[in-house]
C-alpha cells in the first residue's frame, strides 16, 4: 500500500514538474526575444506578450491533472492500492513529457514568431498561428491524461 501511495505522488510530480518546468523554459526563450523588441518598439508589447504566454499553457495542463489526482487520493484518506498507483503514474505521464518538450519547442516556435513581431507586426496572427500548432500535441496529452485519470478507480 505504501508503494502505491508513492507512485501515486511521483505521476503528480511528473505531471507538475516536468510540463512546468518546460513551460518555464518555453516562456524564458519567447519573453528574451519579446524583451528586445519592446526595447525597440513598446507598442509592440501586446503582440509579444501572446507569444510570450503561449508556451505557458503546458504548465497550466500538468498542474491542472496534477491537481485532479491528488484531491482523488485525498478523498481516499489513507494508502493508496499498488494497481491505483501505478494508473497514477501512467496518467501523469503524457502531460508531464509532452509538456516538457512541446513548451520549449513551441517557446522557439513563438520566439520566430516575435521576430515576425518586430519586422512585420501586421503579420503577428501568422506567428500565433505556428506557435499553436505545437500547442495541439500537449492538448492531445492532456486529454489522454485526464481520460487515463478519470479511468482510476479507489
Amino acid at each position: 500500500m505504501v508503494l502505491g501511495t508513492l507512485y501515486a505522488f511521483l505521476g503528480v510530480a511528473i505531471a507538475v514538474l516536468f510540463s512546468g518546468i518546460g513551460s518555464a523554459y518555453g516562456v524564458s526563450i519567447a519573453g528574451k526575444l519579446a524583451a528586445g523588441v519592446v526595447t525597440e518598439d513598446p507598442k509592440k508589447f501586446g503582440q509579444t506578450l501572446i507569444l510570450t504566454a503561449l508556451p505557458g499553457t503546458q504548465g497550466i495542463y500538468g498542474f491542472v491533472i496534477g491537481m485532479l489526482m491528488v484531491f482523488k487520493f485525498a478523498a481516499v484518506g489513507g494508502p493508496i492500492p499498488l494497481e491505483a498507483g501505478i494508473r497514477f503514474l501512467i496518467a501523469g505521464l503524457p502531460v508531464g513529457i509532452v509538456g516538457l518538450f512541446s513548451a520549449i519547442l513551441q517557446g522557439k516556435v513563438a520566439a520566430a514568431g516575435i521576430g515576425i513581431v518586430a519586422k512585420r507586426p501586421e503579420e503577428s496572427a501568422k506567428g500565433i498561428v505556428y506557435a499553436g500548432l505545437v500547442e495541439t500535441y500537449a492538448i492531445l496529452a492532456f486529454i489522454i491524461s485526464f481520460f487515463l485519470y478519470n479511468s482510476i478507480t479507489l
